[in-house]
């Protein structure tokens, strides 16, 4: 636990001093959360809805953290201290791989929880939003997306040959993600066609659970989807592990 907690605060500070994660999982929420305010404020999803179109969206800008640190962060800074022979230092060390990537994933859930809180505030604040859904149920689906999309950057950091080949995995992942599952511009707004492909997408699987968490809708009804977070975390977890290269 020593180990952990150093491990921790260290990688804690070398990201903070990085800046990339305070910009694109705690400032860009944020923005994305008032410019919806600002454009929809607390006008209805859709005629007849029982809830704004704010509401219906909070559930997928709360993932943009997750989808920066999982996605992105958590390969890169992987690839690049195998890069840079640190984690070959590492290995002749009692720290295992496992000890590293939960070190990397407990630092990109710090930074998710913090948007998460800071998306909710800054909603509550300025657009006197209201969380319809059930706490519980949603900190439960948040935790199985953050799981699910952290276990697909553990799985590209801990086995790609080298930084540019994480990185260019990482970019594929990452912008389709961020752009079409609903993160950013709404899923609702698609075309049917559209739709269809970003179901394909495994963030769009997770924003449908946190959607029909944080509006009440019962959990029966995004079944596929949680058996598919499920099965994505369990998957590329092991793979992580399994194949994790030191150098």
């Amino acid at each position: 636990m020593k180990t952990f907690s150093t491990l921790f605060r260290t990688e804690l500070k070398l990201s903070f001093r990085g800046m990339d994660m305070v910009i694109f999982a705690l400032c860009m929420p944020v923005v994305v959360v008032v410019i919806l305010g600002i454009i929809y404020g607390n006008k209805p999803a859709f005629n007849g809805a029982a809830y704004t179109f704010l509401q219906q969206s909070f559930g997928a800008v709360a993932t943009i953290a997750i989808c920066a640190g999982g996605v992105m962060g958590l390969p890169l800074v992987i690839s690049d201290y195998r890069n840079r022979k640190i984690l070959k230092r590492f290995k002749v060390t009692p720290i295992s791989p496992v000890m590293i990537l939960s070190v990397q994933v407990a630092i990109y859930a710090f930074y998710s929880i913090a948007s998460l809180i800071l998306v909710y505030i800054s909603a509550k604040v300025f657009f006197e939003f209201h969380f319809a859904g059930s706490w519980l149920q949603f900190m439960g689906a948040y935790l199985l997306v953050m799981l699910s999309i952290f276990s697909i950057g553990m799985m590209v950091g801990g086995v790609a040959r080298d930084l540019k080949s994480a990185s260019v995995i990482a970019s594929v992942l990452y912008f389709p993600m961020l752009i079409f599952s609903g993160a950013t511009l709404p899923y609702e707004v698609m075309p049917a066609a559209l739709k269809r492909a970003a179901d394909f997408l495994p963030l769009t699987q997770g924003i449908k659970m946190l959607k029909a968490a944080s509006l009440g809708i019962p959990a029966a009804e995004v079944v596929y989807s949680i058996i598919i977070m499920i099965v994505f975390a369990i998957v590329c977890i092991s793979i992580s592990i399994r194949f994790f290269k030191w150098e």
